[in-house]
């Protein structure tokens, strides 16, 4: 069974940036699609399905391999 994961990530600004942040991340074991959301200014929505689920800080050094940061959670509390 598949599982879909969305963060944001920081720093992207074109075509270039998603490329190289879903050629990073396709690479992770289990992943079997990436879709990016460009948000100039702010941080994009990066949705990935995966057959098991993603261990965080693969994730986020998958990322930062790109040269960009996953943006922290925030608590609401």
């Amino acid at each position: 069974m598949s599982q879909t994961t969305t963060f944001r990530v920081d720093g992207m600004t074109c075509g270039h940036c998603v490329q190289s942040v879903t050629s990073e991340l396709t690479a992770l074991p289990g992943v079997t699609d990436v879709q990016v959301e460009l948000v100039n200014g702010g941080p994009s929505p990066v949705t990935v399905t995966s057959d098991a689920p993603l261990d965080a800080a693969a994730v986020s050094a998958a990322v930062e391999e790109a040269g960009y940061a996953v943006t922290p959670t925030r608590s609401l509390l």
